[in-house]
Parts: C-alpha cells; structure tokens; sequence
C-alpha cells in the first residue's frame, strides 16, 4: 500500500463494525448527575455513578460520537502511573510518591476487575512495558530510573549494551529498561464496552448532543442547555471534556491542546517479528523527551507514533490538524532508521488527535459550584487508565467525601496555568525546541532548567 491510498482514521475506529448511534438529548429533563463528554473519563464516571447508587437517575451527554476523539485514537497504552511515570512523580510530590504508586496500582487492577466484571472485550493484554536509550545519556536516563523504581518497590530490569541483544535486534538502540505492569488494549474496544456497561446498569446516553451553555446560578440545579435547544437540569455535573473547549472559564488556561499522531503497518510475519528481537507482547517507547511509542495490534501490526507533539496557536482545535503529512512522513523514516529489517512493510493507516497537556503532566481535579460541578482533565497523553481515577475522584467531590483520592496533593493543589497568548505559543514552541536539542546533546538549556523550575512543563 503506498502513501496515497493510506487510511486516513484511526485504526481502531477503521476496523469496528458499525454500530447505531444514541439519539441526541430532546426537550426538557432532569437527572441525579449529568456527565458531559462521552470519552473515558464521561464513562468511567457515568458507570461508577450508577454502581454507587443504582437508583440514581445519570444522563451521559456527548457532542459526538462515544470514543471518536482521544479514546479512540490513542496508543492503548494502560499504564498504572497516575503521574506520568516515576520520574514525574518523584519531581512533583515525593513526599507522597509511595501513596501514588499504590493508588495507581489499586486502580489498574480495580480496572482489570471492572472489565471482567462487565466482559469488555477490548483485547486486554498484560504484557509489560520497555523503554529504549539511543544514546549514552538516555543510557543514564534509564540507570537511574532502574535505581528509582527499585527504590520504591517497582519491578525493573536494565539491559546495558552487553544485553541489549536479548530485548532487541533494532541497530538504534543501546540500552533498555524492562518493567511489567503494563498493559495493552484496543482503545475503540474499550469505549465502546464502556458504553455497553453503561446502558446495561441504566446510564441514559446521548450523542450528537452539543452543550452550549451551563448555568449554575442561585443553589439549585445545573441548567445545561444544548446547541440544539435541549435542557436538562442537574443535581450534580461531571465535565469529562478534557482538550475540547472547557465548559468552565476558570479551566480555560489549565490546559493545551497538543496534536500527536500515529501510523500502523499491515501484519508482519512471526519471522519478521523475530527478526527484529520483539517475540514478547510489550509496550515500547524511546527514553527521549521526543520519544515514540509502539506496539503490536491483536493482528500482528505495529502501531508506531508520538514524537511530535504539535501546538496551534490560540489552541485552535480542528479535525483538519489531524493529518500532517509532515509529521507522518518524520514517524516512517523514524521507524525505517529504527528497523530497517523492515524496509518493506507498509503503512496502511494514518490519524491524530488532540491530547490535554498540562504543566504537571498529568490529572488535575477539582469540584466548584458549591460542590455541584466537578472536572477531571489534563492526562497529558496517559490516561486510558488513569480516566478511571479521575472519575472516582470526581464522584468523590461531589458526594461530598474526602478520601485519599481527594488529599492527595496532586489533586489539592493546582497546577500552574499556561500563561495567555502570545506568551503561550512562543513558551510553548521554544520548549519543543529545547527539548529537541535535549535529545541531541544531552543537555538541558536554560530555557528547559527555567522550566523545571517554575514546575512549568509541556509533554511531547
């Protein structure tokens, strides 16, 4: 398949049968809780709703489709972390780091559980994670994160030159770090047995149903009004937005739009697999700040993306951003230089979509309106397990419970806000940029140690 008759959609979507779609929100209504967006966070926190009080009346409101955005066009990477890696975390809050790591672990497995318990077929695939070094200070990079994760109870085994044979047969790389909790899904799976879980305990769902307006004037319910003249009034609200434009302007600032992308090739052979050292079913990605992520599909493609992380001034949003052919055409030579052994094997898909970078790299959560109205946003390109947390958290708020969901202080304190435009685009560029050089040199400029200081971050 050449470059021009590339599917230009998401694999996982591309591949789904066709499903009808839930009407849109008509008339009047009211609801215990109304979640709004119907990615993972919405479902989580829709189905999470209903099996904390199955009496409860929750409507699930999305603007589109269920999984068209992020959830269906991620990597399907499940992750534990809640911080965006060890690092991050340690960086940020290491007086609680310990308490991190074991909630992260509790949620990963409460989330093998709830799709046991609710038979999501989503091609769950607990095949562990590695990450590679291209050079001697990445190989650094991935000593000290071994000392790390063994520090705090993690599982990790690194692989200098002398061994990198024994996970690898790519020419690229030098060293590697092995881990085992991770897991691997069909994204677009698993929103869609979310969905199916929902409408099985009593979640009422809508999609083509747009939100226009939220009022939460005086101490009643949320008046939530549509593009279509729908309105539905609510005890309790949940925002699952997360990079779409944020129904509360305080959050306005909290977040970026940041496009990523991906590529996925046509089934490779066992002997091609083998030809290039990957027999196992693991989650790999490069150890730079640029890094690329990738891993086998249940039919034995290989989903190849990240690197580039592009920001459009004014955060401007657009289903047309999602296919740059500049972008894909760096992620193939990226992939040709890291296996060659693969010269041949074509690209049959390309897409991307948006991710909801924050400063701290990872979730931020908080409830306002007097408890009425909660939000969970800012995954930074980690979420597909990490939603689940934030759902509970935000059920958490607004039953009006403070847990140790709630107290931690990745979720008490908040994170600095981007600053406004221009400063915005030109922080955020100059950023990929160092970040760049970072990779190149094995430094952190100025600019970038400026950055880490004022705990100002921006994820590629």
């Amino acid at each position: 398949m050449d470059h021009d008759t590339r599917i230009p959609r998401s694999f996982w979507i591309d591949r789904a049968p066709a499903r009808p779609a839930q009407p849109p929100l008509t008339g009047e209504r009211g609801a215990d809780l109304a979640v709004i967006g119907g990615g993972y966070t919405g479902l989580w926190t829709a189905l999470h709703a209903k099996e904390r009080n199955p009496e409860s009346r929750v409507v699930l409101l999305e603007g589109k489709r269920i999984g068209h955005a992020a959830s269906g066009r991620n990597g399907g990477f499940v992750d534990p972390s809640l911080t965006h890696g060890l690092s991050n975390g340690l960086a940020r809050w290491p007086d609680e780091i310990d308490t991190l790591i074991r909630l992260g672990r509790e949620n990963f497995a409460g989330m093998r559980a709830d799709i046991e318990r609710h038979g999501i077929d989503c091609d769950w695939c607990e095949g562990g994670a590695i990450a590679f070094a291209r050079n001697a200070w990445e190989t650094e990079y991935l000593r000290e994160s071994e000392a790390e994760c063994r520090a705090h109870g993690e599982d990790a085994d690194y692989f200098g030159p002398e061994r990198i044979g024994e996970v690898t047969a790519s020419p690229a790389f030098v060293a590697a770090l092995k881990q085992p909790e991770q897991a691997t899904v069909d994204p677009y799976k698993l929103a869609l047995g979310l969905l199916d879980a929902c409408l099985a305990v009593g979640v009422e769902v809508y999609e083509g149903t747009v939100v226009s307006d939220l009022d939460h004037a005086g101490a009643g319910p949320v008046t939530i009004r549509t593009r279509d003249g729908a309105v539905l009034r609510a005890d309790r609200v949940a925002l699952g937005t997360n990079a779409y434009p944020s129904l509360l302007k305080r959050l306005s600032l909290v977040t970026v739009p940041v496009y990523d992308y991906a590529l996925m090739t046509e089934p490779l052979t066992d002997e091609q697999f083998a030809a290039i050292g990957w027999t196992g079913d693991e989650g790999l990605a490069d150890a730079g700040n640029q890094f690329h992520y990738f891993r086998k599909s249940d039919d034995g493609r290989i989903l190849w993306g990240g690197y580039d992380a592009v920001y459009h001034y004014g955060s401007k949003r657009s289903e047309a951003l999602t296919q740059r052919e500049e972008t894909f055409a760096t992620l193939e030579r990226n992939f040709r230089e890291t296996y060659p052994q693969l010269a041949d094997v074509r690209f049959t898909h390309q897409w991307g979509g948006m991710i909801d970078s924050s400063t701290q790299f990872c979730l931020t959560a908080g409830v306002v309106a007097r408890g009425r109205i909660a939000y969970a946003l800012g995954y930074t390109g980690l979420g597909v397990a990490a939603t689940r947390f934030g759902a509970d958290v935000m059920l958490d708020f607004l039953a009006g419970e403070r847990t140790e969901r709630t107290e931690i202080k990745m979720i008490k304190r908040r994170p600095v806000p981007f600053p406004p435009e221009p400063v915005r685009a030109l922080g955020v560029n100059l950023t990929r940029w160092s970040m760049a050089a970072a990779d190149r040199t094995g430094r952190r400029n100025p600019w970038l140690r400026l950055m880490d200081a004022l705990g100002l971050g921006f994820d590629s």
